[in-house]
C-alpha cells in the first residue's frame, strides 16, 4: 500500500500504540478492503520509521498469556512529517485508499479538519481539470493524444464526484458529532 509509512505515522499522532493496534485501526478504517492487509506491512513500516528517527519504541510488559510488546510513539520529526503529509496534495495520481486513511487519521487524531483536506484536494483537481480541458480543446492536438486528454478529463471528473461524496460524509459526521474510528 503506497504511503503506508505516512498513514502509520498519522495513526500514531492520535496516541502511542502497539503494532497490532495500528493494524486494527487501519483495517477498521478500510472496512472490507482492509481484510487483505498484511500485518507485516505495519511492522516493516514501523522498523523503517524507527531507523529514520520518526518513531521511538519502548518495551511494554506482556500479560501472562502474551509476550512482551513494543509501544510506538512519534518523535518531533515524525510529528513534522505528519503535518507535511496532511498538507500534501497528491493529485493527479491519487491513491484513494491513502487519501481515505488520511481523512480518518486526521479526524481521529484531531490533526486537521477532514473537510478542509477534501477542499484542498478539490481545488487541485479543479485546477488540473481546467488545464486539461484547455489542452483538449486545442484544435492542433493530435486525435490520438486528444483521446488521452479525454480520459484524463473523465478521470478528474470522477475524482471530483468522489471528493464531493467525501465532503458530504465528513460534513455530516461533524454535524452529528460522530468521531472517526481509527
Amino acid at each position: 500500500m503506497p504511503g503506508v509509512q505516512d498513514v502509520v505515522l498519522a495513526m500514531l499522532a492520535k496516541e502511542p500504540a502497539y503494532g497490532y493496534e495500528l493494524r486494527g485501526r487501519m483495517r477498521a478504517a478500510l472496512g472490507p478492503l482492509g481484510e487483505s492487509m498484511n500485518a507485516g506491512q505495519i511492522y516493516v513500516a514501523l522498523a523503517r520509521l524507527g531507523r529514520a528517527g520518526l518513531v521511538t519504541s519502548e518495551r511494554a510488559d506482556g500479560l501472562p498469556d502474551r509476550p512482551d510488546r513494543r509501544v510506538y510513539a512519534l518523535t518531533p520529526a515524525g510529528q513534522q512529517r505528519v503535518a507535511g503529509w496532511l498538507a500534501e496534495v497528491s493529485w493527479p495520481r491519487p491513491d484513494l485508499t491513502e487519501f481515505h486513511l488520511k481523512l480518518v487519521a486526521a479526524a481521529a487524531g484531531r490533526l486537521a479538519d477532514p473537510v478542509a483536506l477534501v477542499d484542498a484536494q478539490r481545488r487541485e483537481v479543479l485546477r488540473r481539470l481546467r488545464d486539461t480541458q484547455r489542452a483538449a480543446l486545442d484544435r492542433s492536438v493530435d486525435p490520438v493524444a486528444g483521446l488521452l486528454l479525454e480520459g484524463v478529463v473523465l478521470r478528474l471528473r470522477a475524482d471530483l464526484e468522489w471528493l464531493e461524496a467525501c465532503e458530504r460524509m465528513w460534513t455530516e459526521r461533524g454535524r452529528t458529532g460522530r468521531k472517526a474510528e481509527a
